[in-house]
Formats: structure tokens, sequence, C-alpha cells
């Protein structure tokens, strides 16, 4: 029975190449696998450097949206957040003006600690993202930071002290540091509100960032939590406010995120789910971007020549390579919990 559950997601599968406009945490190519079912398509993307069981989950997540169904949405737009990698200040600027402007954008994240930067570069990137507010006429933008758990407690401190003040005061910053001891640690210490991100995703328990007071916000990814249904739960059961963000999804893969968003009882944050913006190519016509600085709450299909040229991008032994992956991720666990929506 579970070899021919496998068989028939392999066959509604379709691994795919997506270019990035920019660089992105060293990822210049956004490779994953998509899956047709009779609710729709499901996105299977786990970066690369993830186990079979932790692709397990993003398995399931990627089968619940493509065979299962969805919480009620209580929200038909969700405000999201642009986002700025680790540029150039002139780049930087030019990224938030367009999100000012463009997608009427008013929260902007910014990427800092990245390796090879210093905090003098992390400065006048976030400077500069704050002084095209007034280039494009926004009034009181949020600017966040994301640190991707680079820093320990003492420079955690320093940084976040001088990218305050370059900021003009952070809304938060998104995991200083790398363990759930520190951010509680550096929480005590600090004014500005933190954000776990990796100390959710990559968790076995991942509401226990907020029951050790170690994040005032957690941020959620529906895939690593292994679907909406569950990502949901996670929310509730976590207490504290939560900002939900996309992996670097597709335009079709994005559609998981803001249901999540769309279904919590509040959203008192922007969400990172403006992701569409860091890929040069998509799989649909018109990539999913904001308008008036949110995103509507709907499903989306691929394009089918797009997602064809996406196809033949990734090449004959990639693509056997992600089939195999997951076959593997599969039977790592996915089937425990997807397989019962897969007749």
């Amino acid at each position: 029975m579970t070899d021919r559950k496998l068989a028939q997601l392999l066959a509604g599968a379709t691994p795919f190449a997506l270019p990035l406009a920019k660089s992105f945490r060293g990822v210049t190519v956004r490779e994953g696998v998509l899956l047709q079912g009779p609710s729709g398509f499901g996105e299977f993307a786990p970066f690369l450097e993830y186990d079979d069981a932790a692709c397990a989950r993003w398995l399931t997540s990627a089968v619940e949206a493509a065979y299962g169904t969805w919480p009620q949405a209580v929200r038909d737009r969700v405000p999201v957040n642009a986002i700025v990698p680790a540029v150039s200040p002139h780049d930087a600027a030019a990224m938030a003006y367009r999100a000012y402007v463009g997608d009427g954008c008013t929260t902007v994240k910014v990427k800092v600690a990245e390796a090879g930067q210093s905090l003098e570069d992390d400065v006048a990137r976030v400077a500069a993202v704050r002084s095209a507010h007034w280039s494009a006429g926004v009034h009181h933008p949020a600017i966040r930071i994301d640190a991707n758990g680079a820093w320990t407690v003492a420079e955690a401190i320093t940084a976040i002290r001088e990218l305050d003040n370059a900021s003009g005061g952070l809304e938060y910053v998104e995991q200083p540091c790398r363990t759930l001891d520190e951010l509680a640690e550096l929480r005590t210490r600090i004014s500005v509100p933190i954000a776990a991100d990796e100390s959710i995703r990559t968790a076995n328990d991942p509401i226990r960032a907020a029951r050790m007071g170690a994040a005032d916000i957690i941020v959620v990814k529906v895939p690593p939590l292994a679907g909406v249904q569950l990502a949901l739960e996670v929310v509730r059961a976590a207490g504290v406010p939560v900002v939900v963000s996309g992996a670097m999804d597709s335009s079709v893969g994005l559609a998981a995120g803001v249901a999540l968003a769309a279904a919590v009882d509040s959203l008192p944050f922007a969400c990172g789910l403006g992701t569409g913006a860091l890929l040069a190519d998509d799989l649909v016509d018109a990539p999913v971007r904001p308008r008036h600085g949110s995103l509507a709450v709907t499903r989306t299909a691929p394009d089918p020549d797009r997602l064809a040229a996406a196809a033949e991008r990734l090449g004959a032994e990639r693509t056997s390579w992600w089939l195999d992956r997951l076959a593997r991720a599969w039977h790592a666990g996915a089937c425990d919990k997807a397989g019962s929506w897969i007749s």
C-alpha cells in the first residue's frame, strides 16, 4: 500500500529549478519538486543540507497541500514585509525603494551578519534602507533584522545597539544567537524584541523557545512543521505573536504560508511572505507579489510552459536526485501522516 501511494506521488511530481535574482545565503538556484493532487499543488523543496528526517516534514507539508485540506481562513489579505539580502548599501536602498513604492510594503527585513561582512557593512545597509523611505515618501517604516544565529550574546548586544540606532528603532531582531539559552540571556539584556526562527523550524519541540522565555515572537514556516494544520497548532500552543514566513518558495509553494497566515487568530506583524522578489524566474506568468503591502489569500497553479522550462533547466541528473530524495523522505516518516491523505 505504501509503495503504491509513493508511486502515485511520483507520478504527479515535477522537479524544477528556478534562478534567484541575487545570491541569497549562498544559494543562486532554488530547486524542488512540485506535486499535483486532487486538492491542487504542493511544493517539496527542503534545503540541500537537510537530512531525510527533516525532509519528511517538508514532504508531509507538500502532500497536505496537494491531497489534504487547510484550516478555514479568518482574513482575506495578509500583510507582508519586503526583504533585503546582504547586498551593498546602494542596492539595499534601491530594493527598499521599490518595495515601498512598487509593492506598498512599509516593513522591511534586512539580512545582517553575513559571512565575510562586518558590522559596519550591516550598519550601512540598514541606514540605506531607512533613508530610502524619505525619498519614497513613506512615513514610519518598520525595519527588522535577521542574523541567522551568527552572533554570540556579547556580539549581539553590541551589534543590536548600533543597528537599532541606524534603523531609528528596530521592530525586532530575528534569531540573533544560535541557542535558546543564548536567546534567553540576551532577552534580559536588550530592549529590542527577539524573534526565534531556526529555534522553531529545526527544533524537536518548536514551542520550547516561547515556553522558556527565549523569544517575544516566533517565526513560523509551514514546510518544516509538516503542514499548515500542524503549524497552526504550534502557533496556538506557543502563546506569543507569530510572523509567518516563506522558505524561498515559488509562487505556487507560497500558498501554504499564506494559508497559515490567513488562519491564525491574531496577526500583529507583517509576514515574511514577499519572498517572490528573490526569484529571477517563477512557475507562474505573474509572480505572487504584494499589492498595497499585502497578499490576497488565494491558491496559484503553475503555468504549464513555465513549469516545463523549469523542469528542463534542472536537467536529468538532478531530476533523478530529487525524485530519489522524495522517496527517501517518504520512507523516513512522511508516509505515516501524509499517507492518510492519499486514497
